[in-house]
């Protein structure tokens, strides 16, 4: 086997106009055993995967690939989304398959599973990884055939899952946010959770260039939309949770399920109102506090925003407070939320 070579010789050969060599593999065996060498120095982060096109649980990293003809890998054409695995439990694994398939309705995916399938491979899936705590991400694809526009060439779609092991907590901690000035998605694709996370992509990483976490959308009307893949909520100084409305943006599941439990809190007195509605930047900024909710957080404090403080600029005790109610629903929630994984 040809050694490897580095960038930087790889770069000098180019710049000094010698031959770069490319290495054939005589072998899929010879290629499998490149790859699994390259992965021995990693930790197996993904210890599980399902592919409709192998048609089975894949358990060598190696193996874990999409064919370069799929439809999602060059087109973008297909959908995804995600479930939480918390301590052995698969979080609101059935509303996040409902918003699946709605999502590849309007991407015209057909499934080749109906929803109890789909369901029943990730619950084996998730069992076959052994994992405890991480996330499962499932996509919907027109499936591999050819590099042209239409699918037509695509005889089957196709659906992939992974589990990725990872150690999230719940945040407690603020982070500061900027107002993107990438466009945002047209409310077509950005109530479709679809591959197409260019936008998003672009978003996120202008927020880090500038020292934020992330950012905020901003519609063209001037209302307060959405984080890069997360929703947004703020608290009025008159103890309203307020979300904004869903029919532009992505209908987070957690956000949902926020809206669920937060009247525990105006039981209690301390919120005196929960509803969604349309908020201008002026009167976002000027919010007591201001949270991100998301599938993995699942609620970020937000403290500064475009340099500004948000509130007193420190994390909200309301906003623990609702993250102390979603973190308890995921931990020890109704068996309609949580399904026991049957590990072996």
């Amino acid at each position: 086997m040809a050694s490897p070579i580095s960038v930087s010789d790889e770069k000098s050969a180019i710049e000094n106009g010698g031959d770069f060599k490319v290495h054939v593999f005589s072998s899929a065996e010879e290629l499998l055993a490149k790859r699994q060498e390259e992965l021995l120095e990693k930790p197996k982060q993904y210890p599980a995967m399902y592919s409709s096109i192998f048609g089975g649980i894949i358990l060598d990293p190696a193996m874990m690939v999409i064919p370069m003809d799929d439809h999602l890998v060059h087109r973008g054409h297909g959908v995804f989304d995600t479930a939480i695995i918390l301590d052995g439990h698969l979080y609101e694994l059935d509303v996040h398959l409902a918003r699946f398939l709605r999502s590849a309705a309007k991407a015209k995916v057909v499934s080749p599973f109906p929803q109890s399938t789909l369901k029943n491979i990730l619950i084996k899936l998730t069992a076959a990884s052994n994992c405890r705590k991480g996330t499962l991400r499932y996509w919907l694809s027109a499936g591999p055939g050819d590099f042209l526009l239409s699918p037509a060439g695509c005889p089957k779609s196709a659906f992939y899952a992974i589990v990725i092991d990872h150690n999230f907590s719940q945040c407690k901690e603020g982070v500061k946010v900027i107002t993107s000035t990438i466009p945002m998605k047209s409310p077509l694709f950005a109530t479709m959770k679809n591959v197409n996370y260019l936008p998003n992509v672009l978003s996120q990483m202008e927020a880090e260039e500038k020292g934020a976490s992330a950012s905020i959308w901003v519609d063209e009307e001037g209302y307060i939309a959405e984080g890069p893949n997360v929703n947004v909520a703020f608290i009025t100084h008159e103890k309203e949770l307020i979300l904004p409305f869903f029919d532009k943006i992505l209908s987070g599941c957690t956000a949902l399920r926020l809206l669920e439990l937060a009247p525990k809190l105006v039981e209690q007195g301390r919120l005196k109102d929960i509803r969604t509605g349309n908020l201008t930047v002026a009167e976002a900024k000027g919010a007591a506090e201001m949270m991100y909710v998301g599938s993995t957080l699942p609620i970020l404090p937000i403290i500064s925003w475009d340099d500004e403080p948000i509130g007193d600029g420190n994390v909200g005790e309301l906003t623990m407070a609702l993250s102390d109610l979603l973190w308890e629903d995921m931990v020890s929630g109704p068996e309609t939320q949580r399904f026991p994984v049957p590990y072996v």
